[in-house]
């Protein structure tokens, strides 16, 4: 199989039509490498559709659990760490991932971290108490970064850039699939079964994609380098610290202490201090795990801030929506699920015919139209009418996805096409950790926001959460269904803001044509 040509980048410009520009790229094997076998490629397509799967899934089948795993192993003060240790570990391996796929190749990289995510979920199925779980979630962590970020790059080995589309589309729709399905089957396994099989369910899955990769995902030879790959652990070893510190801060501030406290100052300043550490370090690294290169680059350095942005307005929908939705217009748990999960069904259909756009416009004229339209979707929800009726945010949801759709994809196939084969995994693994750092800083950004407005129209008591809690005990009174209203209205303009903030990135910072690197087939 599964040989692709490995584009070694060469510079020239060849404008192409009104889109971006194509720069020739010297392929290493010739046009024989590039006919890949139909049949292997699709059996290593499907290997990464399960691992994406996997890591889509771990990320939502276990909140409708936690009921039931502190029922047996107790830690309801700390059991937010089953999440936040696992998003943490994913964020921050995410660059140094990167780097090694580029170094020493895709598959081993995939492979090594698909079996540190089996292993993860292995002990945690095993976990005795809170505290093991907590642990044991973290390596899943440390495997599902290799997950993320190596799959999405070698959907962009495979294809020339006329079919990347399609290989992005189908791993966006898992994506959708696994968001909507995750609690439910979360659910139905702690109900009907037990909650270990949560965890336990992954390996089956897991070693299916472990078996196709290893048998069929052939990776082209390259030519020795003139030096043995020097890989940075001082570097790896100061991200670990430095993100760990500062997301540590972001995700607990607020919610375990109070964000003037001691413990926040306390991490804020480490992690200010060790941002320090990492320049001087990865400055003096000769094969630095963050190249200067990811923000010297324009088109690089605004699709970062773009997709960092990105993150942070994907909060108000996916966190605040289900509370909107309950509180303020009446409906259950499930309906509730429904509003939000529909943008999951116009996404990946936006993202598949974003091409037909970005052909004809370019990838930044084609992100900027979906950005722009998603802004004017997020300021309209605060004029929603109160209390509304369920179909309102959901119509709004359903277009906010359509037009994230247009944004995303074409901003990520467009900035793997400017890069060759030994900077591609560096430059996703930037565009994704810059779009998980945006959904952490979200978190706690309109966290407070929401907290802040609840305080001040409650007679500065109570917040989200607890407001939330107290639904369980009955429907909430008048003023504090419109006190909930208000605060999510507010964290949606917030978003919105976010969204027109991409989109001056995109005005002002990214070039008006892509670099593109043409390569056979494209």
């Amino acid at each position: 199989m599964g040989e692709w040509p490995r584009q070694i980048g060469a510079r020239g410009r060849n404008p192409v039509g009104q889109g971006d520009t194509e720069i020739p790229a010297v392929t290493e094997d010739g046009p024989a490498a590039a006919r890949a076998g139909a049949r292997n490629r699709r059996a290593v397509v499907a290997s990464l559709m399960l691992c994406m799967g996997l890591a889509a899934l771990d990320s939502t089948i276990v909140s409708t659990a936690v009921p039931q795993i502190v029922g047996d192993l107790g830690g309801f003060s700390v059991f937010s760490w089953l999440f936040s240790g696992y998003l943490l570990a994913v964020t921050v391996t995410l660059p140094v991932y990167g780097k090694l796929s580029d170094t020493f190749g895709r598959k081993p990289v995939l492979i090594a971290g698909c079996v540190l995510f089996l292993l993860g979920s292995l002990l945690c199925a095993l976990a005795w108490n809170m505290a093991a779980l907590i642990a044991f979630r973290i390596v899943q962590g440390l495997g599902g970064g290799a997950l993320q970020g190596t799959v999405q790059t070698l959907a962009a080995d495979l294809y020339p850039l006329k079919q990347r589309p399609k290989i992005q589309a189908k791993l966006s729709t898992v994506w959708a699939t696994s968001a909507i399905a995750g609690p439910a089957i979360g659910g139905l396994l702690a109900s009907y079964a037990d909650w270990r099989w949560i965890f336990l369910i992954n390996l089956p899955l897991g070693a299916v994609a472990l078996w196709l990769l290893v048998r069929h995902l052939h990776e082209p030879e390259r030519a020795a380098p003139a030096r043995r790959p020097r890989v940075d652990w001082a570097g790896a070893l100061t991200v670990f610290a430095c993100g760990g510190v500062l997301l540590m801060a972001l995700v607990q501030g607020g919610v375990a202490w109070p964000w003037l406290s001691a413990p926040s100052t306390a991490l804020f300043s480490t992690g200010v201090g060790l941002v320090g550490v990492l320049v001087l370090v990865e400055r003096r690294a000769a094969e630095p795990i963050i190249p200067g290169w990811v923000w010297r680059r324009r088109t690089i350095a605004a699709v970062n801030l773009a997709l960092g942005a990105l993150g942070l307005l994907m909060v108000a929908p996916t966190v605040f929506l289900p509370t909107y939705a309950q509180s303020v217009l009446g409906l259950t748990p499930v309906a509730a699920g429904f509003v939000l999960s529909v943008w999951t069904l116009s996404w990946p259909v936006s993202a598949a015919l974003s091409q037909h756009v970005y052909r004809r416009v370019g990838f930044r004229n084609t992100a900027m139209l979906g950005i722009g339209t998603a802004t004017l979707i997020l300021f309209a929800f605060p004029f929603l009418p109160y209390p509304g009726a369920a179909w309102q945010p959901a119509l709004l949801m359903l277009l906010l996805g359509g037009a994230l759709g247009l944004f995303q994809l074409p901003l990520l196939i467009g900035v793997q096409s400017t890069v060759d084969w030994a900077e591609r995994g560096t430059t996703t693994a930037s565009v994704l950790f810059c779009r998980q750092t945006g959904q952490t800083v979200g978190a706690a950004l309109f966290g407070a926001v929401a907290n802040g407005v609840l305080a001040s129209r409650l007679g500065g008591a109570g917040d989200l959460d607890s407001v939330t809690a107290s639904l369980e005990s009955g429907a909430p009174a008048e003023h504090v269904r419109r006190a909930v209203a208000e605060a999510v209205h507010a964290v949606y303009f917030g978003a919105a803001c976010a969204a027109a903030l991409a989109f001056l990135v995109l005005l002002f910072v990214a070039p008006r044509r892509f670099p593109v690197l043409k390569a056979p087939g494209d």
